[in-house]
C-alpha cells in the first residue's frame, strides 16, 4: 500500500443538474481549502525534469514471505506498494486530503452519505487490461472477507461498494457529514486486478511469492524468497505523467536485499553492496561513519527534518497477562527505566523523549486539561485517576549520572501498593507467591543495547527480566498473537487521527489476532474518546479529542515512553541527485525507505563507478 499524507484540490465542479446536490472535484479535504487546484503540473517537491535510469539498491531489516499485501498472514516487503495505485494519493504538503489517482475525480453530496469515484479511461494494469471500477469493488470484498485488521480499520465506515460501471464506482457510508471516510476509502486500499486474482488456481486469501499484476510505477522483476526482491519501472506507466506522479519514481531498477542482523547490514553498506540507508542508530550515526569511505567523500550523510506527526515508540505492556493488569505494576516499571541514563551513555545525547502517544503534533496531551478537552473528560471524572486533572503528565526522570534510588523506592512503593514485594531478593505477589518474569520479545536484536541496561535494572530490583531474540516471523506471528509480555510498538502515525485508533487502541480490537491494539487496551473512556475523534467537525474538536484521547492512555500507564526523532538520517553513497525542496510533511524515509523524488545524477555515479 503506498502510504499517503493527503493533499487536495480546490475545483468543484457542479454535476448535471438532476445532482445539484452534489460536487465533483478531483481532490477532497477534511478540513480547510486545498493548496492545490487542478491546474498545478507536479508538486513543489518534484523535480518534472529529473533524469529517469540508473539503479538504486536498498536493504531492509528481516525477512519476506508474502506478496500479498492484503491479507494478514505472511509478512510483506516494505516496498510491495511500489507495484500498486490506489484511487486517490497525497502530496506531503497537507495531511487531511486526497488528490486522484486511479480516479479523476469523485463525487460527493452534501450530506457526504456517498460518494461515486470516477476512473480514469486509460487506468490500465501491467498486462494492459483496463483497470476498472469491478476490480475496485473486488477489492474491497477481498478486504472484507480476508483483509489485514489494521487495513479494514480506515473502511470501518463504508457500509456497501458497488460498480455502477467500468469506471464508476459508488460508495454508500454508515455516517454522514464526514468526508475523512471517503478519502480513507481512496488511499487505504491498494486496488488488485479481478481478472487476474481470479484466474490459474490463485486464491486472494492466501499468501503467495508469485509477483502479483500491478497499475502502478513499478513491476516485480526478481524474486529472491526472503532474500531480495527486484523491481523495475514500468516504462510505459499509465500514470507517469500525472501531476501527482511528474518528477518521481526515477530510477529505472529498485533492488531490495534483506539481511536477518542490523549489524551486518551496516557492514554490507559500508562495503557498497547497497545505495542507500535510514539510520536508526544514534551511536553509529554519530561515531560509525568513520569508514573510509565516509571520510573520503564517496558516502555522505544528511539529516532531513520533517514536520510529519510521528508514532510513540516504548514498552508496550501485554495487558491481558495478569501480572501486567495493575496500572501501578506498569507504573513502577516506568520508574525503573532511566532514560536519561541511557540517552546520555547509548544514544549519544540524541533523541527527543516521548511524552504524548501523538509526539510531533499538536494532537497530543500538553499541561492540565482545559477547556474543550476537559469537558470531554470531565463526566468521566470518576472513572479516571486525579492526577490526570491536576497534573501535567511527565515521564519519571533522572539526572542521567545512574544514581537512580529515589525512582526504585518510588517503584517499590508502587509494586507493594499493587500487592508485590520483595523476599529474599525476589519481587513476588503476596498472595500466590508467584515470582515476577517479564520477557521483552525482541525481531531485530537492534534495541539490545537499550533493553539490556533496562533488563538488568529490572535484575536488581528482584524481577526476573529476559530478553527474548526471534526471527522477523517469528516476532510478528508472536506478536499478532499476543503472545508476549513486552514488545517495543512504534505506531504509524495517519493524520489527522481517525478510525485507525480504534485498531491501535479500541476496546473491540483487543482481541482480534493481528490488530494494532498489541498492549490488549479495553478502557470505555478510550473508547469514547476515540468515537469523539472519529465524529469530530473540526479540526479544533479533533484535537481536543485526541488530547483528552492521549491523557486517558498516558495515565493509564499501558507503555514505558521511549523517545523519538523529528529528524530522517539518511547515509548514502554520492551517487544521486534530489530537488531543492523537501515536502513539509516528508514520508520518503518513514514509510518504505525509498525517495521517490531522487534520481541517479549520471555525472556522479560515473565518478562513483556506481
Amino acid at each position: 500500500m503506498r502510504l499517503l499524507t493527503a493533499v487536495a484540490a480546490v475545483a468543484l465542479v457542479l454535476s448535471a443538474p438532476a445532482l445539484a446536490d452534489t460536487v465533483r472535484t478531483h481532490a477532497l479535504r477534511q478540513f480547510g481549502a486545498p493548496m492545490f487546484g487542478p491546474e498545478v503540473s507536479h508538486f513543489p517537491h518534484a523535480n518534472p525534469d529529473a533524469p529517469k535510469g540508473g539503479a538504486v539498491t536498498l536493504a531492509s531489516p528481516g525477512t519476506f514471505d508474502s506478496l500479498n499485501g492484503l491479507i494478514l498472514r505472511g509478512v510483506q516487503p516494505r516496498t510491495l506498494g511500489l507495484i500498486s495505485d490506489g484511487l486517490m494519493t497525497g502530496s506531503g504538503w497537507e495531511l487531511d486530503a486526497a488528490y486522484g489517482l486511479l480516479a479523476e475525480s469523485v463525487e460527493v453530496p452534501d450530506d457526504k452519505s456517498w460518494a461515486v469515484f470516477h476512473l480514469r479511461a486509460g487506468a490500465r494494469w501491467h498486462d494492459g487490461t483496463p483497470v476498472t471500477a469491478q476490480d475496485v469493488a473486488f477489492t474491497w470484498e477481498a478486504v472484507q472477507a480476508f483483509g489485514a485488521p489494521f487495513i479494514k480499520s480506515f473502511l470501518d465506515r463504508v457500509a456497501t461498494v458497488e460498480a455502477l460501471d467500468d469506471r464508476r464506482l459508488r460508495i454508500a457510508l454508515k455516517t454522514t457529514g464526514e468526508i475523512k471516510p471517503i478519502i480513507d476509502f481512496g488511499t487505504a486500499m491498494p486496488v488488485q486486478p479481478k481478472h487476474w486474482w481470479t484466474s490459474n488456481g490463485r486464491d486472494i486469501s492466501k499468501t503467495t511469492l508469485e509477483p502479483p499484476l500491478g497499475s502502478g510505477p513499478y513491476r516485480i522483476k526478481a524474486v529472491d524468497p526472503g532474500r531480495s526482491i527486484t523491481y523495475e519501472r514500468v516504462a510505459d506507466y499509465w500514470g507517469k505523467d500525472l501531476a501527482v506522479n511528474r518528477g518521481q519514481y526515477n530510477f529505472d531498477v529498485v533492488k531490495v536485499d534483506f539481511y536477518r542482523d542490523d549489524d551486518v547490514m551496516f557492514e554490507a553498506f559500508k562495503a557498497g553492496a547497497y545505495d542507500l540507508r535510514t539510520e536508526n542508530r544514534a551511536q553509529r550515526w554519530t561515531t560509525g561513519y568513520d569508514f573510509p569511505a565516509a571520510t573520503d567523500g564517496r558516502v555522505e550523510r544528511r539529516a532531513i527534518r520533517s514536520e510529519l506527526p510521528l508514532g510513540a515508540q516504548g514498552y508496550r505492556f501485554n495487558l491481558r497477562r495478569a501480572k501486567f493488569a495493575d496500572p501501578r505494576v506498569r507504573e513502577a516499571f516506568g520508574y525503573l527505566f532511566d532514560f536519561e541514563w541511557i540517552r546520555k551513555n547509548i544514544l549519544y545525547g540524541q533523541y527527543t523523549r516521548t511524552t504524548s502517544n501523538f509526539p510531533n503534533s499538536d494532537y497530543g496531551a500538553k499541561g492540565l486539561p482545559t477547556g474543550a478537552e476537559l469537558a470531554l473528560l470531565e463526566p468521566h471524572r470518576a472513572k479516571l485517576p486525579e492526577r490526570l486533572f491536576t497534573q501535567p503528565f511527565e515521564p519519571p526522570a533522572t539526572d542521567g549520572s545512574g544514581n537512580n534510588r529515589a525512582n526504585v523506592r518510588k517503584a517499590y512503593e508502587l509494586f507493594k501498593a499493587a500487592g508485590w514485594e520483595t523476599r529474599d531478593g525476589k519481587l513476588v505477589n503476596l498472595k500466590t507467591g508467584e515470582p515476577m518474569t517479564i520477557e521483552f520479545l525482541d525481531g531485530t536484536g537492534s534495541l539490545t543495547r537499550v533493553n539490556q541496561p533496562y533488563v538488568e535494572t529490572l535484575r536488581r530490583a528482584g524481577i526476573d527480566a529476559q530478553i527474548r531474540i526471534v526471527d522477523t516471523a517469528q516476532f510478528q506471528k508472536r506478536s499478532e498473537e499476543f503472545d508476549f509480555d513486552v514488545i517495543v510498538v512504534n505506531f504509524n502515525f495517519f493524520s489527522p487521527p481517525g478510525t485507525e485508533l480504534r485498531s491501535y487502541f479500541g476496546s473491540a480490537a483487543a482481541d482480534v489476532p493481528g490488530s494494532a491494539n498489541r498492549a490488549g487496551i479495553k478502557d470505555p473512556v478510550a473508547d469514547e474518546m476515540i468515537e469523539k475523534v472519529i465524529a469530530a467537525k473540526d479540526l479544533e474538536s479533533l484535537q481536543a479529542a485526541t488530547r483528552a484521547l492521549d491523557r486517558v492512555l498516558l495515565w493509564n500507564f499501558t507503555m514505558v515512553p521511549h523517545w523519538y526523532n523529528p529528524e530522517s538520517w539518511v547515509a548514502y553513497w554520492t551517487k544521486f541527485g534530489w530537488p531543492e525542496t523537501t515536502a513539509k510533511y516528508d514520508m520518503a524515509f518513514r514509510n518504505s525507505g525509498f525517495p521517490t523524488t531522487w534520481w541517479v545524477d549520471p555525472a556522479k555515479a560515473a565518478k562513483l563507478g556506481r
